[in-house]
């Protein structure tokens, strides 16, 4: 899942449930009203007065539910940060798909409007952002931490803002693998007993498409060029190297793939927190590519508990929701600001992956849709439909 020109954030140090299903009652065409403020219309709130943060909480309260959708629980420590959401606040959680992606969010949206299992809330990559905005889907709000978010890592009108991320690393286990690449050069290579995927197909995960970006950054591409990518992925096809398969910890368990180009974060967290895999997972930012991204929050426009969604934002940009996802090993966007605050956790901040030394480019919003659709044109025609 969000790109752009942030230095201080991820060389800062790096990067935070059981979920709780309810079966929520009701139509969402009805907007739930508290203290006569229609809060799918608020876009900041105020010291005090009816939208000051006590109303906020009390409205959602009122609503009682929170619709997210494609938040697994070892994503980035979205279990947590779920329930203990849910515990403060005393509201259920509806958690749908799981295992979904950035795009099964936007079709969600669309596909579920007017009903009130329609997500609240949704947490995508920068160009699903981008699109869902464009498409008149979000809401503008600001959280009360709205400046301490830099400017590159948020949209100019509120309607969607990163909060987390990481570097695309490639994860290795070396109990099957004789010699665990650390480039994406590396990779291409055959005969050395590589089976290497991706979590999901690039025109509809952000992390896939994420590796794309790393893979063309390594082979003579730019931000503004992502093609190289497409045709680094093409030739690894070729070399019998890539598996076409949603890669993961399942994956890895199984054997079906032995390499996975993934976020660094989770590769510490969920495969290295296997069974006895500590060890031999061993994970490396690519020498010859560094890509950061930060995956972004937004509200839906036609959000059915409007107040509940607007606190859980509040939630994740406070001071305890940016720590756990600190404690995801996932880099949260407001570090600088908990550094230079000591409000950081000091443990988590120490546990977090390496980050490369250097300054972090991140690709703008042009960028980010020229190489969205760069992406979805090129990559059905050059690695078939099943990859």
């Amino acid at each position: 899942m969000a790109l752009r020109k942030l230095k201080a954030v991820l060389l800062a140090g790096a990067t935070t449930v059981g979920l709780v299903a309810v079966a929520i009652p009701g139509s969402a065409a009805t907007v739930r009203h508290a203290s006569g403020v229609n809060w799918s219309t608020v876009t900041t709130l105020t010291k005090s007065g009816p939208t000051s943060m006590a109303a906020l909480v009390a409205a959602a309260k009122k609503e009682g539910h929170l619709n997210v959708i494609a938040l697994p629980n070892n994503w980035a420590n979205y279990g947590a940060i779920i329930s203990s959401f849910s515990k403060l606040y005393h509201i259920s959680v509806n958690s749908a798909n799981p295992d979904g992606s950035s795009q099964d969010e936007l079709n969600a949206i669309k596909s579920d409007a007017g009903r009130s299992d329609d997500p609240d809330v949704i947490d995508v990559g920068q160009s699903f952002a981008i699109e869902a905005a464009n498409q008149g889907y979000l809401a503008p709000y600001r959280v009360t931490t709205w400046a301490a978010i830099p400017a590159g890592q948020k949209a100019p009108g509120a309607d969607w803002y990163g909060d987390y991320g990481g570097y695309v690393a490639i994860g290795c286990d070396s109990k099957t693998v004789k010699v665990c690449p650390t480039s994406f050069k590396q990779m291409l290579k055959p005969g050395m007993g590589y089976k290497i995927g991706i979590n999901n197909n690039p025109t509809e995960s952000a992390a896939a498409f994420a590796a794309v970006w790393g893979a063309a950054l390594a082979s003579g591409g730019s931000l503004n060029n992502i093609k190289p990518g497409v045709d680094w992925f093409q030739k690894l096809n070729k070399a019998g190297n890539f598996v076409p398969t949603v890669a993961g910890t399942a994956t890895v368990q199984s054997g079906a793939t032995n390499i996975v180009i993934w976020w660094d974060y989770l590769q510490a967290s969920e495969i290295q927190a296997l069974p006895g895999y500590a060890k031999r997972w061993k994970v490396a930012i690519p020498t010859d590519a560094s890509f950061a991204e930060y995956y972004d929050q937004a509200i839906n426009k036609g959000a059915p508990d409007p107040a509940a969604a607007r606190l859980w934002e509040e939630y994740l940009y406070s001071t305890a929701g940016q720590n756990l996802w600190l404690a995801g090993e996932a880099r949260p966007i407001e570090l600088p600001y908990l550094v230079a605050n000591h409000l950081a956790n000091a443990k988590a901040l120490a546990a977090l992956p390496a980050a490369p030394a250097g300054v972090t480019n991140f690709p703008t919003q042009a960028q980010s849709k020229a190489a969205k659709a760069i992406v979805a044109a090129d990559w059905p025609t050059e690695m078939g439909s099943d990859a």
